[in-house]
């Protein structure tokens, strides 16, 4: 979104509730890539809001008060002096909604007849054609929604991402040279990384804490990015949590908070065992990254990683570092230590 840029360093103090029970406390609020960031004054983050789906409770007031969609009962009140905050909300919003699909009649009488023939023949569809379909006509923004709300439940059981500025900005460089999606530290329980709807690739901070090299790091987004690609990270949720999530993201554009709460669980205790070898070679070439280093992470043994091995591409070439030394220790630092 080229509006992010404009407001990538504004910062904001605010009034934040995480219910209507809770009171309220005062905050420092930011913008980060897909995200409203809210953090304490020690500039600890305590929640982030997806962008895609921030709502306003009181449109053309002042103080303005956001929440986010489908959760009117956590607020963030912005004072009318942090003018250039809530300007900067309001047109991230507009672009957002500019970027929405704005389906015509025809597609509307398509969809109607679609699901007319759904619920006609229901009894003999198989689970797998209702999740095709869904997957079909979900759009990425949707799609980066689902994303942001996952990463909200899993900052619920690991603690929020890590967020030193100095190790962002490194760990944005790493991102920029692989070309992946988003890259998240997290402080604990991930176990190395995972991937979420949206492009979004969460890892583990020992990633980067227990090697001395970055390509550790690199392969395992590299890993997650083709095993992505590979699989729809959506598909993958809506298959793993029965017909009924699709049913219900296809004819309400919603997932309840249940089946999200349960599949960020699972995403975090499910055993990760080796990745499938095809294709990530080809990765690792592309990106011009060593995949000896990523294959001895994950075995030391090297066994059940031979293609990697026997098959790096960056083996008798020379390299550039992934990192400067300066930037790779301000990546081992984002954690805080």
């Amino acid at each position: 979104m080229t509006a992010l840029t404009k407001y990538a360093r504004i910062e904001a103090s605010g009034l934040w509730r995480a219910s209507l029970q809770d009171q309220r406390r005062e905050v420092v609020v930011s913008i980060g890539e897909a995200t409203l960031t809210i953090a304490d004054m020690q500039d600890r983050p305590v929640t982030h809001w997806s962008l895609a789906a921030i709502r306003r409770a009181n449109p053309g007031k002042r103080p303005a008060v956001f929440h986010p969609d489908g959760d009117p009962g956590e607020t963030l009140e912005l004072d009318p002096s942090e003018a250039q905050m809530i300007d900067a909300i309001e047109q991230l919003r507009r672009a957002v909604e500019r970027g929405r699909p704005r389906p015509g009649r025809l597609r509307w009488v398509g969809m109607a007849v679609s699901l007319a023939l759904v619920a006609a023949l229901a009894v003999f569809w198989l689970p797998g054609a209702l999740v095709n379909h869904t997957v079909s006509v979900v759009p990425g923004v949707k799609r980066a929604e689902i994303g942001a709300a996952l990463m909200t439940r899993i900052e619920r059981m690991t603690g929020p991402a890590c967020s030193d500025p100095a190790g962002i900005r490194a760990l944005s460089k790493l991102r920029a040279r692989l070309g992946t999606g988003p890259i998240s530290l997290m402080p604990g329980i991930i176990g190395t990384s995972l991937h979420l709807p949206g492009g979004r690739i969460l890892m583990d901070r020992a990633l980067v804490e227990d090697y001395e090299e970055p390509d550790v790091a690199a392969g395992f987004a590299l890993a997650e990015h083709t095993m992505a690609r590979r699989s729809d990270p959506l598909r993958d949720l809506l298959e793993a949590t029965g017909t009924w999530s699709s049913f219900r993201l296809l004819t309400t554009g919603r997932l309840e908070g249940e089946i999200l709460d349960g599949y960020a669980e699972q995403l975090l205790t499910q055993e990760r065992g080796t990745p499938p070898m095809d294709g990530l070679v080809e990765a690792f070439d592309a990106a011009s990254v060593r995949s000896t280093p990523y294959a001895y992470a994950i075995d030391i043994t090297g066994e059940s990683v031979l293609p990697l091995v026997e098959g790096d591409p960056m083996s008798g070439r020379q390299t550039v570092a992934l990192l400067s030394d300066a930037d790779w220790l301000r990546l081992q630092g984002i954690c805080g230590g």
